[in-house]
């Protein structure tokens, strides 16, 4: 049998148990709670309920041309609602307006043109105009490509960008290919060396297109 001396260090060592347990849980709990409050990396990617800006060709500064798919939107107006092109002559066809000039305006302009003559048969006409298709703003990419013919000009794209997205036949002359512009009626010639722009030697070479250009691979 354990004298009173045996029993109060055994319950002692019990007591000195009990509160080393309680303290190591409660460590382990706040260690959790602190890291489900830890923010998540500064790299880690967007979830898919980011927004993604829009295209360039919506934006407020972009010229509309000739061929250029334009979706008109009236609130609250289903009938004067509609995808259309604009024509050869720069213009477009809407109901109650007839003909209206869309050629060399923005989409901002035009679309306070529209709002203006609406005026005269809605009230409070709330008018939108989006440039869904800028068929206008074409490249031609010809001779030892894979894909030839016209391709949309994109935002700052530049020579390399769409021989990347043409492609070489094997018969390609990779260095002897050269854009073709034409500015205020005088037809120039600027060379693009591919082997010598894709080593970084002559970045010069990669130009940003414009409008009409010909990109020739020989």
């Amino acid at each position: 049998m354990m004298n009173s001396a045996g029993e109060s260090i055994l319950n002692a060592v019990r007591g000195a148990l009990v509160l080393f347990v309680g303290l190591t849980s409660s460590a382990l709990l706040g260690q959790t709670g602190d890291a489900a409050k830890v923010p998540p990396p500064a790299d880690e990617k967007p979830s898919a309920t980011t927004e993604v800006p829009q295209g360039s060709w919506n934006a407020p500064d972009y010229v509309i041309g000739p061929d250029d798919t334009l979706h008109i939107s009236v609130w609250k107006e289903p009938d004067l609602s509609e995808t259309i092109p604009v024509r050869p002559d720069g213009k477009i066809s809407m109901p109650l307006l007839d003909d209206i000039p869309a050629a060399g305006m923005t989409p901002v302009l035009l679309k306070e043109l529209i709002t203006a003559r609406l005026k005269k048969y809605i009230a409070d006409p709330r008018v939108t105009v989006v440039v869904t298709a800028m068929n206008s703003r074409r490249v031609f990419v010809t001779g030892e490509v894979t894909h030839s013919g016209p391709m949309p000009l994109l935002p700052n794209m530049t020579a390399l960008q769409a021989l990347a997205q043409a492609g070489f036949t094997q018969f390609a002359n990779v260095k002897a290919i050269y854009v073709l512009r034409t500015e205020n009626g005088t037809q120039k010639k600027l060379p693009f060396n591919y082997r010598e722009v894709v080593k970084g030697s002559h970045p010069e070479q990669n130009i940003v297109l414009k409008p009409g250009d010909t990109i020739v691979v020989p």
